[in-house]
């Protein structure tokens, strides 16, 4: 999350503890949230992918460590 969202949602929650959050306000800051969430969700996929790709190694690769043991 980036600063500037992190304080925008520090400036609704305060608002909302001082009953003074409008509605408009409370979509913005549920929206805020989703697409935080939507980015969080798109960066893990994408690290597992990755992972998954890097710990997959050639049939050639693994006789090669068998043949140094």
């Amino acid at each position: 999350m980036s600063p500037e969202v992190s304080a925008r949602l520090a400036v609704l929650k305060q608002k909302a503890s001082e009953n003074t959050l409008t509605i408009d306000e409370m979509r913005e800051g549920v929206r805020l949230m989703r697409e935080d969430r939507k980015v969080a969700s798109t960066v893990s996929a994408v690290s597992r992918t990755k992972r998954a790709r890097a710990e997959i190694k050639s049939a050639d690769e693994m006789l090669d460590e068998l043949g140094k043991i």
